[in-house]
């Protein structure tokens, strides 16, 4: 059967509103445009600011800025120390990336079940996977809102394990109060496109650990080095460098990083923006029948980077496809985040039975996540609230 319209194609309906968008300004243009015109496009002044303007957001003793939220998951894996035979506990409810860096590695990627009301990554399912190889824990802080930090972290502890937080939808998160960026060992930041403050592509990994960092820094550029500290053979000639280990050319421009400087200005207008259009969303989908709403914790302060909604099989005759396509059909452009990880062909071929998390797998058949992004209008909040309603009642059983 046709779905009928929302608002019948009026003008502000024949644009789509996407699940997501960039915002930039003529600051963030000045900025770039600033870099091309002077003498460093790169290894320039302007990454070291960003990097400094990263510890004075997220209250963190040291920032490496990089060229992807990836290469932030990949380097701290190999701060870490992850290698072959060593395990690595993550969720399977986010984007490859968070398991990948693992296995670039040689390590194993061992999934952990979610809780099926806040989605984020169960500790008693990370306690469970532990085994003698289990080396550290990537916990994911989906959506942008924190995971139960303090029992992950006696966990962690307890067992010896490093924790890296996969911090890539957080960045304005706090969690009793604290930043996102402060609490782990490292912490692992994107700034690609649709996240709330972008570089085009990006990443940033923060740690308090002087250790840790200068392995971070030798890992995001060849492992080369010009610390006479560092040096297995020091001199005194002004050109000269070691390569003490193997890296990689993970480097972030200048005009990437005078990009992202710019964007964390506008991060608290950013923050308060999406808390806004969430609020409204909260207020009207708790009260819809259909929808099942994201359960907040009390200790995250959330900056929220994705908006999903679980459909409630119970409730509507539809399949999650059909929602789907009939809010496309009202030129509203849903997403879904994430197909579990270990059911993408590569990891079914190395072995990660089907149905190997169960609330995950529960999860991922029912969610989509919906328009959020800071120039998001009301008007646009009002017409995807209207949408959401009227499919549920569509479809009700």
């Amino acid at each position: 059967m046709e779905k009928p319209a929302i608002c019948g194609g009026t003008p502000a309906c024949q644009t789509p509103v996407q699940y997501g968008k960039q915002y930039i300004d003529d600051a963030d243009i000045q900025a770039v445009t600033e870099v091309l015109k002077s003498p460093f496009l790169t290894c320039g002044p302007r990454l070291p600011a960003l990097e400094q303007k990263f510890c004075e957001i997220t209250g963190a003793k040291y920032a490496v800025a990089v060229s992807n939220g990836t290469a932030a998951l990949h380097i701290a894996c190999i701060a870490a120390g992850i290698g072959p035979g060593d395990e690595v506990i993550t969720t399977p409810i986010t984007f490859a990336a968070s398991a990948n860096c693992v296995s670039y590695c040689g390590g194993k990627p061992v999934f952990a079940d979610i809780d099926p009301e806040t989605y984020n990554i169960d500790p008693a399912s990370i306690e469970a996977c532990i085994t003698p190889r289990t080396k550290a824990v990537i916990p994911v802080h989906y959506t942008g809102q924190s995971v139960a930090y303090d029992e992950i972290a006696v966990i962690c502890k307890k067992h010896g394990l490093i924790l890296i937080q996969d911090a890539a939808h957080a960045v304005g998160t706090r969690y009793k109060g604290k930043p996102i960026g402060s609490l782990a060992d490292m912490t692992c930041f994107s700034s690609h496109p649709v996240k709330t403050v972008t570089s085009g592509e990006g990443g940033i990994v923060t740690t308090n650990d002087e250790a840790l960092y200068r392995k971070l820094l030798l890992a995001r550029s060849h492992g080369i080095t010009r610390d006479r500290g560092q040096m297995t053979d020091p001199s005194d000639d002004p050109w000269y460098y070691e390569m003490v280990s193997l890296g990689y050319n993970y480097r972030l421009t200048d005009m990437q990083a005078a990009l992202l400087s710019t964007q964390l200005d506008k991060l608290p207008a950013f923050s308060k923006r999406r808390k806004e259009i969430v609020a409204r969303y909260d207020e009207a989908f708790r009260e819809t029948d259909g929808i099942i709403v994201q359960k907040e914790i009390p200790e995250s302060d959330t900056t929220r980077h994705l908006y999903v909604i679980q459909l409630d099989p119970d409730v509507l005759t539809c399949s999650r496809r059909e929602f789907f396509d009939a809010m496309a059909a009202e030129n509203i452009h849903c997403q879904v985040h994430y197909i579990p990880v270990y059911r993408l062909p590569y990891y079914q071929r190395l072995g990660y039975p089907k149905g190997l998390c169960p609330n995950a797998e529960r999860l991922y058949e029912r969610i989509l996540s919906i328009p959020l992004y800071y120039s998001l209008t009301d008007e646009q909040v009002d017409e995807v609230i209207s949408a959401v309603r009227k499919l549920c009642a569509y479809y009700h059983k």
